[in-house]
């Protein structure tokens, strides 16, 4: 018998990562044989690391954690538009000679916002907090998506103007911080924490009218406990919060199907995974 197919999650830390599982659970829902591991990768021998695992015949796909994404999208020799709109590359697939790069982040967040949330983007408005490489990765799947609007808020607006400039779409636009308040959120239907800010206990500058505005505020982070952007929301009147083990699962389904052309179940996942963490 031949040996299974590899897969692995890559980065720096890793021992955290809960991809392992999900990718075991989805082998075992679906019939497929393949072997996933964490691998840890030095932060300056990263492209060795790539080189070597796609010279090894077993190996077929990576996924890419922080902070090489953008490294990744270096490695790859053909992109796919999500990873060439978001300028960085979450999962790889080894075909022979190719190397293709792929950014499942934005599909999985708009997948876990319209089916486990039920939310309809079409037509809604939304609040983006930071400008880096979370949110970029975001924002093409969310105006293809259909929202009306995406607002970016950053500390230095400067960074947000640039993808705005970037993308080049008249539904986007920045802010900083300081400038933010209800009359120019207006109705923001939906804030999306895609800053760091918050894994602590430090709240965002946030107003409370703006966060009581909103349906849902959603934080790209997960935890076993309500995050403090999550608690701030709550605490401020906003109806509706999530973390982000939703989207983790989702982006890893996307993942999944690139390299084995098998689109998994994901709720059966979550309610194993989320039933995982309240346990700690």
């Amino acid at each position: 018998m031949s040996a299974p197919d590899r897969y692995a999650v890559i980065g720096n830390p890793i021992a955290h990562s809960r991809s392992p599982d999900i990718h075991r659970w989805f082998a075992e829902e679906t019939g497929q044989q393949l072997q996933y591991d964490r691998l840890l990768a030095p932060i300056d021998e990263f492209p060795a690391v790539l080189e070597g695992l796609r010279r090894d015949a077993t190996f077929r796909g990576l996924n890419v954690t922080v902070p090489f994404k953008v490294q990744a999208f270096n490695f790859a020799t053909r992109h796919s538009a999500r990873a060439l709109a978001a300028g960085a590359v979450n999962c790889l697939k080894f075909d022979d000679d190719v190397v293709l790069g792929d950014n499942t982040d934005g599909i999985g967040l708009v997948n876990d916002l319209q089916v486990r949330l039920g939310l309809v983007l079409s037509g809604l408005s939304v609040l983006l907090l930071g400008a880096g490489g979370a949110s970029r990765g975001v924002l093409q799947p969310l105006l293809d998506a259909g929202v009306s609007r995406i607002l970016m808020c950053n500390r230095h607006v400067g960074k947000a103007q640039a993808l705005v400039l970037q993308a080049a779409d008249p539904r986007l636009s920045a802010i900083g911080y300081a400038q933010l308040d209800a009359a120019e959120c207006g109705e923001s239907n939906v804030i999306i924490n895609a800053t760091s800010i918050g894994l602590g206990a430090e709240r965002l500058p946030l107003p409370a009218n703006v966060l009581a505005r909103a349906q849902l505020a959603y934080d790209m982070v997960y935890s076993a406990r309500p995050t403090a952007f999550l608690q701030q929301a709550h605490d401020a009147g906003c109806p509706l919060t999530s973390d982000g083990l939703g989207m983790l699962i989702e982006q890893a389904a996307e993942s999944f199907l690139i390299w084995r052309g098998v689109a998994p179940q994901t709720a059966p996942v979550y309610r194993r995974l989320r039933a995982l963490l309240d346990e700690r």
